[in-house]
């Protein structure tokens, strides 16, 4: 399974919108807050493996 990196752009309600940084992208990905760790806020890293999220550093 492939591991992807995000980091938290911006937190609007019950979602967040996510950018990845493993790869060259400006596009977005909006998550809905229920799949995230609940401590995140904006500028938190995370890893996105086997359809989880986590926190990472």
């Amino acid at each position: 399974m492939e591991t992807w990196y995000y980091e938290v752009v911006s937190i609007d309600g019950d979602y967040a919108n996510l950018k990845r940084t493993d790869v060259e992208s400006d596009d977005r990905k909006l998550v809905a807050r229920a799949l995230l760790p609940p401590e995140i806020a904006e500028g938190s890293r995370l890893k996105y493996e086997w359809m989880q999220y986590e926190m990472i550093g």
